[in-house]
């Protein structure tokens, strides 16, 4: 039966913006195509460092606020990966008091059924980085996951 409407595509369907170079490749596979997913721009800035530009939240001009994407091809527990969020719009944080980064694995999961969204990051930091938009003053968030799994 078909649908009476067009379904749209998911994160499932679509194709990748970054395609694996080979199996040696070790640059993370961003993914934000998907409901309340944010994440505009992810830029490589070191072997596992990344800048992490974020849409704006939905029915503002331009607050951001939250994050909310998906990686893979991580390096697992040998390689931290450090990313930083680069354009905050709000001037205090949960985070510069302690609050750690929500985390979802796919793998634990699948693995113990009672595994699910963790707090998880070390070296979180958060701060003003000097940049404005729209007479607003920035920030940035920078925190180190360390991937329990390859993949």
């Amino acid at each position: 039966v078909a649908a009476p409407y067009p379904v749209p595509p998911t994160a499932a369907t679509l194709k990748p913006r970054y395609t694996m170079q080979g199996p040696e490749d070790t640059t993370l596979v961003f993914e934000s195509r998907f409901e309340s997913g944010n994440l505009r721009r992810a830029v490589q800035v070191a072997p596992y460092e990344y800048d992490c530009l974020l849409r704006a939240d939905t029915n503002t001009t331009s607050h951001t606020r939250w994050f909310f994407f998906a990686v893979s091809n991580t390096p697992g527990p040998t390689h931290p990966v450090k990313f930083n969020l680069v354009n905050m719009s709000v001037a205090g944080s949960l985070f510069s008091s302690g609050m750690r980064p929500l985390m979802w694995s796919r793998r634990a999961s699948e693995l113990d059924r009672r595994s699910g969204w963790r707090r998880a990051g070390r070296r979180i930091l958060f701060y003003t980085n000097g940049q404005r938009k729209r007479r607003q003053t920035l920030h940035t968030l920078t925190f180190t996951l360390d991937f329990e799994y390859v993949g």
